[in-house]
């Protein structure tokens, strides 16, 4: 389907199969075949597209053949099938005025239209307007052409669903209107509805379109004597109609393009793109464009002198055009004509010629036909403004009956939204509440993680025994270092973070005093990489302290020997700082077997508060933190442990 999104329905999926298979078939047929396509039309009829351009897209080719038309006209007239039928009849319409047969073209074209009135079938409807519009513009018949274009452009802009087809109308009404406001030399109100017709083909990529558009804007360029303009615009239209192989834009564009030559006083240029031309235009068998062909031929020789051959194809234009009525192209045929005389000294009859010529021309373009044009055009435009005024009203009662139904929804909706809103802060302030006591928890079991017994008593006990030992001095120094030390975890327990820089001072005290029960023996060390800014980066408070007392109660405790802990600070992917706490103790597995092995078994409680208080940190950053345990070895010995903490550092941005 061409005016909808696809379907992929079990009947859209059989009418579209059904459709390519008619397509492919169709290629088939030959001209003695023609008697078969009753079987396609009936396959057709059945399918039963409702769209215009359904329906174009599935007859394909065989709308151009009169005979395939008038079966499908009959089949559809004894279905009962109104679209096929109109559409036929259209079909037929167009090739009857393409061969000049304009009175079984008209009368083609007022079945479809008929038809379509009576089933309100709006595409075909506007199609018949138009194509009716088209006859009779051929027959210079200004009147009745502008009244059925503006009547097919006002249904077609009127229509709510703007499809394919109706968008192709509202260009069609356009480009013809565009020609016959040329006709009567307004050319500023013809470039302004060609422009209009232009922009709906380019948006449809509709390359026909946009070869007739180009051609009558070259149309009026050449009438106000802008040749250049005029030329290249030729030259546009004919690039579309040799992408789309139209025989008959070729016709059209090298006859215009000859007509330009010869006012560039380039005559022979002008013969050379006619002279071709003109059995291309006799094959295609459309009178109006081979009395235009013929005509500008006999004027080329014409401008050359050649009198003879001018007289011989002027007078064929001549012939051509009164047999098919075409008024506009007998008075071109009559005033070279007049000048092919006056050259020949045969004043009386030149001068009889153009007096024709004039008078043709001014039954064309008489002040009455402008002034019916100018009052249509008038009165068009007023009715339109006339329906936007009247669906304005409408709109504003429809709106003022809204706005009172609104009012009423507007007050249920406030009162829902306010006891919404005091429900919502009430669950909101709760939730706080509960997170908030969940890290005054953490806080507190941290402190008390810190604080425990058994450290208090062996740091004092380890002081103790340097007062015993008469060693005053270590004594105060490690007084020193532990007062500081409970001073800090006082401090850290009233603040939810710190910066790196304070976190290592007080790791710093902490390895000081727990290094008196190793008698000193441990080297710890920190490590700070120059492109991390410790102080002000931020740590929840302590956080380094349970992975410390880990490497010292159950990596270095047991083991003999050198001792040692590095802790390193650095940047190891953006967004994060790591910290990394390596020992050289005795590895996990050992430390397992001996923990197992243990008569009194200690809980430690440290390291999950601090992952839990981890957790809560990152809730106000972009990502969240990881830990990694690594264990080292050294010839398939264990040599260590190295615990990573990856801390984020890019907070969440917070609306203000």
């Amino acid at each position: 389907m061409l005016n909808s999104p696809p379907s992929f329905s079990i009947l859209a999926l059989k009418n579209q199969l059904l459709t390519l298979a008619l397509l492919v078939s169709t290629l088939g047929f030959s001209q003695s075949s023609k008697p078969q396509f009753s079987v396609i039309a009936d396959s057709l009829i059945k399918v039963n597209h409702k769209a215009f351009n359904d329906l174009d897209y599935a007859i394909y080719r065989n709308k151009y053949d009169t005979l395939k038309m008038k079966i499908f006209a009959e089949r559809s007239a004894e279905k009962n099938y109104p679209q096929g039928e109109a559409f036929a009849h259209i079909m037929l319409g167009n090739q009857y005025r393409n061969k000049s047969l304009f009175k079984k073209s008209k009368a083609a074209l007022n079945k479809a239209l008929t038809i379509s009135k009576e089933k309100k079938l709006i595409e075909f409807h506007i199609v018949s307007l138009n194509m009716l519009g088209v006859v009779e513009r051929r027959l210079d018949n200004i009147k009745s052409a502008l009244a059925y274009h503006q009547n097919a452009l006002q249904l077609a802009e009127q229509h709510p669903e703007k499809t394919k087809s109706i968008q192709k109308s509202i260009a069609v009404s356009y480009n013809s209107m565009g020609n016959i406001y040329l006709s009567l030399k307004q050319y500023d109100l013809a470039l302004q509805v060609f422009n209009n017709s232009l922009k709906i083909e380019k948006e449809a990529n509709n390359y026909l379109g946009l070869a007739i558009n180009y051609h009558n804007i070259g149309a009026i360029y050449e009438e106000q004597n802008q040749l250049s303009t005029a030329l290249e615009n030729y030259k546009i239209s004919l690039s579309y109609n040799e992408k789309i192989n139209s025989d008959v834009g070729r016709v059209i564009c090298n006859t215009s393009i000859g007509s330009i030559y010869i006012k560039q006083n380039k005559p022979e240029a002008a013969l050379k793109i006619i002279a071709p031309t003109i059995p291309l235009a006799e094959k295609n068998q459309d009178q109006f464009y081979i009395a235009f062909a013929y005509n500008t031929l006999g004027w080329a020789h014409l401008k050359l002198n050649r009198l003879e051959l001018a007289e011989i194809w002027l007078t064929k234009g001549l012939n051509v055009a009164e047999d098919y009525k075409l008024k506009s192209s007998i008075a071109d045929a009559y005033l070279h004509l007049s000048e092919l005389n006056e050259k020949k000294n045969d004043f009386e009859l030149s001068l009889k010629q153009y007096k024709k010529a004039i008078k043709l021309n001014q039954s064309i373009i008489s002040e009455k036909n402008a002034q019916f044009v100018s009052s249509l055009r008038l009165q068009y435009e007023t009715e339109k403004k006339n329906n936007q005024i009247q669906a304005l009203a409408s709109e504003n009662e429809i709106v003022k009956l809204r706005l009172e139904e609104n009012k009423k929804t507007g007050l249920f909706i406030l009162s829902g939204l306010l006891a919404l809103g005091i429900a919502l802060f009430f669950i909101n302030r709760h939730q706080q509440l509960k997170s908030e006591k969940m890290i005054l928890t953490l806080e507190q079991d941290m402190l008390r993680n810190q604080m425990n017994p058994h450290f208090i008593f062996n740091s004092l006990n380890s002081i103790k025994l340097y007062i015993i030992n008469n060693e005053k001095e270590n004594a105060i120094y490690y007084l020193t270092k532990f007062s500081k030390f409970i001073r800090k975890i006082l401090i850290a327990s009233t603040e939810k973070q710190i910066s790196i820089a304070e976190e290592l001072e007080t790791m710093n005290l902490y390895m000081n005093i727990e290094n008196i029960r190793f008698s000193n023996k441990i080297n710890y060390e920190t490590i700070i990489d120059p492109t991390v800014n410790v102080d002000s980066l931020k740590v929840p408070s302590l956080v380094l302290q349970p992975f410390l007392e880990n490497a010292l109660w159950h990596g270095l405790s047991p083991k003999k020997g050198d001792k040692s802990i590095t802790v390193h600070v650095y940047q190891s992917k953006k967004d994060y700082v790591s910290i990394s706490i390596t020992d050289n103790g005795i590895g996990r597995i050992a430390s397992k077997t001996i923990k197992e092995n243990k008569i009194l078994k200690r809980k430690s409680l440290g390291i999950g508060i601090t992952k839990q208080r981890l957790e809560n940190f990152s809730q106000r950053y972009v990502h969240s933190y990881t830990i990694s345990i690594e264990d080292l070895y050294e010839n398939n010995k264990p040599t260590g442990t190295k615990i990573t903490l990856n801390i984020p550092t890019k907070e969440i941005k917070k609306l203000r």
